[in-house]
């Protein structure tokens, strides 16, 4: 008898529970976001998806590459999850160091323009200019989608950003040439 593979749909159940008191910086569910960025990427393949869902689980909460892995999470989704959270990167101080090597990965890549898409939702952004005016995130999420659009197909960012955030479009047009 084989082991039953982990699913999508366990990734989404997992990123739900796994995130499920955690609230983001305008106190908002942060399940949301994940369940977001594993939607947004519905045109790509199991691990890709898998990795959405749970691209920040390694991140915010104590399960570990060895229990994702004991769990059934293939060793390419674990590699994409590990690639796209900031504290396995050697320079995680660098946003550009950072988002180079994630840009280095298509998958990875992929799942964090999906990750910055959702995070730079128009209502999300000025919320954020709202309560820290003096904080310039949307400067950062601006300055990784000029790495990130240049190292996967056009075709996948408009797939992703149709789904997530259609605002970015006009920029990718702009920043993809």
């Amino acid at each position: 008898m084989t082991e039953p593979r982990f699913t999508v749909e366990t990734a989404m159940v997992l990123a739900e529970v796994a995130h499920n008191r955690q609230k983001d910086k305008l106190k908002r569910p942060y399940r949301e976001h994940v369940l977001a960025v594993g939607d947004a990427l519905a045109d790509f393949d199991d691990d890709i998806r898998i990795a959405g869902y749970l691209h920040d689980i390694a991140k915010d909460t104590p399960i570990t590459k060895q229990a994702l892995l004991d769990m059934g999470v293939s060793e390419r989704a674990v590699g994409i999850i590990e690639r796209v959270t900031r504290r396995f990167q050697d320079d995680s101080d660098n946003d550009e160091a950072v988002m180079l090597h994630i840009a280095q990965d298509h998958d990875a890549t992929l799942v964090k323009i999906a990750c910055n898409a959702h995070n730079s939702m128009p209502e999300r952004v000025r919320a954020l200019a709202e309560k820290w005016p003096d904080k310039a995130s949307t400067k950062r999420y601006a300055a990784a989608r000029e790495v990130l659009y240049k190292a996967v197909p056009r075709g996948e960012i408009h797939l992703l950003l149709q789904r997530i955030n259609p605002d970015l479009l006009s920029e990718m047009d702009r920043l993809a040439d």
